[in-house]
């Protein structure tokens, strides 16, 4: 790290940043609540309320969304007329998957190999804390130029729309010049980025129906219609023969014209055991960042063991689609329900339940703060360019931004890296990325502001 101030302050607050990270990890905030206790989210949401408070934020609230979940809002005055910036995470994580195949505990930070793991170490408690230690090394070196609004939402995993329902309701409440939503990622840990597309998603839940109940399968299998086997009929009809997503009247040629992402680097990224092929055509940049993907999430049918000899009344399924920037969300969600509906075989019947959808996202790095933000990688980077890469995953709140603040100008970036494996087990941070975008993050707002790096 360079001998700048900002970056000197920063590396000395690194210890405390560490505990408090090991704090925040500590909450099994997964914001559903059929699995995981309502009171984790309710306690991770008044520790970054304290937090806040503590930093000197005004109007410190948890707001109470539409969806049941709590996010945190506060304010920090800067100088007479300066401009606002809005800065984004989300204390929520997903799940910790299979807990076995966690080399330690996932809610509990340990360090292994120069990482910090735990489950939302990078996405996105991370970026809370990376939030933190950009505000303090300012105020440790002259203030804060900037006036800062923070939301950091209970929700954003979900997809449910809890604040961006709150956001249109109280459209003055984020106001701002410009938002950094730091809930992205470098394209790799060393090479500072910024998102500049976000594909959109749908989630629904497909159920197929065929009996009143459960029959024997030696007396009624073979004619009796199977709603296990009518469902992987459906989910098979949403890929081609490469693995490539087939939504009827999904188009999905799109190409990506930003950063390429060589192929033998994802693999590795991706961790593709040997033998197995990729899915999907062109590079894999326009797969990840420019086309559809449809995933199945989860199903319910009987496990393995304890099966017993029957032909499956009922079956259903988790579905996600992510659609690229120009592609309408709740048409994709009407496209795909179309298709489940029209290739249940047998006569079956279907629903589909929507659960959660997002629009796509897609910046404009033409603005002043992009210039702003290069400058300050440039100081975080030494010795690095900044680039700009997509995002394959969705963050909802980005659309709603853009349309309640047309003239906000919008920036992503945070600590998801390949390397942190989020979603997965395992999951982790690394501490010099955490330390560098906090140096970048507060450079940004001072150059923003009209100062010097």
């Amino acid at each position: 790290m360079s001998s700048n101030p900002v970056a000197v302050t920063v590396a000395s607050l690194m210890p405390r940043a560490k505990e408090e990270l090991t704090e925040l990890v500590a909450f099994k905030s997964v914001a559903d609540f059929d699995q995981f206790p309502r009171e984790e989210s309710e306690a991770a949401a008044r520790w970054i309320a304290d937090a806040l408070t503590a930093e000197g934020f005004q109007d410190v609230a948890l707001l109470d969304t539409p969806d049941g979940t709590q996010s945190v809002y506060g304010f920090l005055p800067g100088p007479e007329g300066a401009k606002t910036v809005l800065l984004y995470a989300h204390y929520d994580v997903q799940p910790p998957l299979d807990e076995a195949g966690w080399t330690t505990p996932p809610f509990e930070l340990t360090e292994r190999d120069g990482r910090w793991y735990g489950r939302g170490a990078a996405d996105c408690k991370g970026g809370v804390i990376m939030h933190l230690l950009a505000l303090r090394a300012l105020k440790a070196n002259g203030g804060v130029p900037v006036h800062v609004k923070i939301i950091v939402e209970g929700s954003e995993e979900q997809g449910t729309g809890g604040l961006e329902r709150y956001a249109e309701e109280h459209p003055d409440l984020l106001t701002a010049d410009t938002v950094v939503i730091g809930d992205a990622g470098n394209f790799r840990a060393g090479l500072p980025t910024v998102t500049t597309t976000l594909r959109g998603m749908t989630l629904v839940r497909v159920r197929i129906d065929t009996l009143e109940g459960n029959l024997h399968s030696g007396q009624f299998g073979g004619a009796a219609p199977d709603a296990l086997a009518a469902l992987v009929r459906v989910l098979d009809s949403l890929r081609a023969e490469d693995g490539s997503t087939t939504v009827d009247g999904l188009t999905g040629d799109s190409v990506w014209q930003g950063i390429h992402y060589d192929e033998e680097q994802f693999r590795k990224d991706a961790k593709v055991l040997d033998g197995v092929q990729l899915i999907g055509s062109g590079t894999v940049a326009d797969r990840i960042w420019a086309r559809p993907a449809v995933t199945v999430l989860g199903i319910d049918c009987p496990p393995v063991v304890g099966a017993t000899p029957s032909v499956q009344a009922s079956a259903r399924a988790l579905l996600s689609l992510r659609v690229p920037p120009g592609v309408d969300a709740a048409k994709a969600t009407e496209l795909l329900r179309a298709h489940v509906e029209s290739h249940t075989p047998w006569g079956a019947r279907v629903t589909v339940e929507q659960i959660g959808q997002g629009q796509a996202f897609r910046a404009d790095p033409a603005s002043p703060a992009y210039q702003a933000m290069a400058d300050a990688m440039a100081v975080a980077y030494p010795g690095e360019e900044m680039q700009y890469a997509g995002q394959g995953g969705s963050i909802p709140l980005c659309n709603t931004l853009a349309a309640l603040y047309p003239k906000a100008e919008i920036l992503l970036i945070g600590l998801s890296e390949p390397e942190a494996q989020i979603h997965a087990v395992n999951e982790s941070v690394s501490p010099d990325e955490l330390e560098r975008l906090s140096v970048a993050e507060a450079l940004f707002l001072r150059n923003y502001a009209g100062g010097v790096a």
